[in-house]
This record gives structure tokens, C-alpha cells and sequence, in this order.
């Protein structure tokens, strides 16, 4: 009976692991995503309130090209209550092909979660919405730490329209931006 058991907890666990870096029922990522183009800084416009960016500001991050082709992450953003600047390092690999906007990034050794850019910029590549393997992830990103309220409205309405709620919107403050 223990046998059994455990082997149900190890599928168990093993299915959840696998659910992290799956895709929100509905939402399709970008296709003709150009990872070299999508490398740099990017400024956290808006996000979804969620434990592990509680209480940050100016968040931003970076990514680059790993030697091994997996893409380096550097998220950075300033803790106003310990006022100082956190940084988390990770790596991110494609869950599909480069040419998707579907990615698995890891914070913690062997932990994945999805990455899913799901609208972008296709032409200058100034703007993305990110959401995780669920809808309770979701970022609005841009290439300046700045957008128009234009821009902040278009990002609602398309992320109204795929289902997320918006009730704990954060728009993130960009002031101490480098």
C-alpha cells in the first residue's frame, strides 16, 4: 500500500511540475518571436500583485544569451521598505522552438515556470505581455520605463479580454529607473 502511495505522490508531484511551464487555457503565444531581438532591458510597466515582487518598485530585467544558447535572466527592482535594490539571476530555455514565445525560466536549480509572451510588438519590439502558466501571472513590459496612458489602456483591454482580472493591477513605479 506504501508502494502505491508513494507512487501516486511522485505522479502527482510530477504532473504539478509539469503544469508550471504549461499554457492558460486560451492564451497562445507569440509566434515569429526573434529571441535576439527580444534580449536587453525591460521595464516592468504593470503586473499582477504576487509574493515574490511584493513590495518592489522600478523592476526591470535583463536578459542576454548564455553560452550554452538558454537565455540569462537578471530581474532587478528596489525594495522600498529595506530600501535597497534585490536582484534574482535565473535561466530561461524555449519550451518549443525560438521562432515561440513560450519559455521555461528557473529562479531556484531545477524548478521551471512558464515564461508565455502572448502579445508583442512584432515591429519594434517596445512592448510585451507576459503571463505565466496561469492567470493569476501577468506583466506588462517595455523597452522604456515610461508608456502613455494610451498604452496602459490597450494593455487592459487586451488582458481584460483573456480573461485576467484586473482587480490587483500594480502599475509599477519607474522613478528610480537607471
Amino acid at each position: 500500500m506504501m508502494a502505491v502511495l508513494r507512487r501516486w505522490f511522485l505522479i502527482a508531484g510530477l504532473i504539478g511540475l509539469a503544469s508550471c511551464t504549461s499554457l492558460p487555457e486560451n492564451i497562445q503565444p507569440v509566434k515569429g518571436f526573434e529571441s535576439d531581438r527580444y534580449l536587453g532591458t525591460w521595464y516592468e510597466i504593470a503586473r499582477l500583485d504576487h509574493s515574490f515582487e511584493r513590495g518592489l518598485t522600478n523592476v526591470h530585467a535583463e536578459y542576454s544569451r548564455n553560452d550554452d544558447g538558454s537565455i540569462k535572466v537578471i530581474n532587478r527592482g528596489f525594495n522600498v521598505e529595506e530600501g535597497k535594490w534585490e536582484e534574482a539571476d535565473g535561466r530561461a530555455v524555449f519550451v518549443e522552438d525560438e521562432n515561440t514565445g513560450h519559455l521555461k525560466v528557473s529562479f531556484f536549480g531545477p524548478f521551471y515556470a512558464s515564461y508565455v509572451v502572448f502579445a508583442l510588438d512584432q515591429e519594434a519590439y517596445s512592448y510585451a505581455y507576459v503571463t505565466g502558466y496561469n492567470r493569476d501571472y501577468l506583466w506588462f513590459l517595455s523597452r522604456t520605463p515610461e508608456v502613455t496612458e494610451e498604452a496602459i489602456e490597450a494593455f487592459k483591454d487586451r488582458a481584460g479580454a483573456e480573461g485576467f482580472d484586473l482587480e490587483e493591477l500594480i502599475i509599477v513605479d519607474q522613478s528610480l529607473a537607471e
